[in-house]
């Protein structure tokens, strides 16, 4: 099972442009890790390496056991790893319900789970509303209900605050704080500080 990523000498550019050079982290279980940073410095394209989306121009990026070996890095992916990123990525003329239960089916949710997320996040009245219909606040909490529906150990998150009020700010700091104490680790995009204990990576760039 995924307990550690450990990335070493990391090198990431944009077309021509590189956007940062030798980068080392490691993310133990328990742990958040704050990535921060002006637009453009590398925060998404950080995540989307880990994710496995993106390849380096130099560096690795490894998934270890609690034992310390490594582990096949599709697998790590595929099984202990969730991606939220900053586009919620809807189909538009689905309806809630259709896009929901289509990630449930995908990431192997359980019907137990399922019910269990829609609760959580007030999803019902949402359910038979086409996504193009709802708000950005809207969208993001149907997101979120993946991390419910499908426990994974690493949750890679793209400003997952930014379009929630202040209602539903709490409720994702609840589930952070939930998955942290579980063992899970948090790499997160952001512009406003984590709401749970966080170690902060400044990736710099221009402002």
């Amino acid at each position: 099972m995924l307990k550690a990523v450990e990335i070493q000498s990391l090198s990431l550019s944009r077309g021509e442009r590189v956007l940062f050079q030798g980068l080392s982290l490691r993310l133990s279980a328990g742990e958040a890790v704050a990535l921060t940073g002006a637009n453009g410095a590398g925060k998404t394209s950080l995540l989307r390496a880990v994710a496995g989306f993106i390849r380096p121009d130099e560096g690795t990026i490894a998934f270890r056991d609690a034992n310390g070996e490594a582990l096949d890095p599709d697998g790590a992916r595929r099984d202990g790893v969730h991606l939220l990123g900053h586009l919620e990525g809807l189909k538009p003329t689905r309806t809630a319900r259709q896009e929901f239960d289509f990630q449930t089916a995908w990431l192997g949710g359980a019907d137990a789970a399922r019910t269990a997320a829609i609760a959580r996040l007030s999803l019902s009245p949402l359910m038979d509303l086409e996504t193009r219909k709802l708000s950005a606040g809207q969208k993001r909490r149907l997101s979120l209900a993946r991390l419910i529906v499908a426990p994974r150990v690493l949750w890679l998150l793209d400003e997952p605050l930014a379009p929630l009020d202040a209602r539903w700010r709490a409720v994702a700091a609840e589930m952070m704080a939930a998955h942290l104490a579980s063992g899970g680790m948090i790499l997160a995009a952001v512009h406003d500080p984590l709401p749970v204990p966080a170690r902060n990576l400044d990736l710099g760039g221009l402002a």
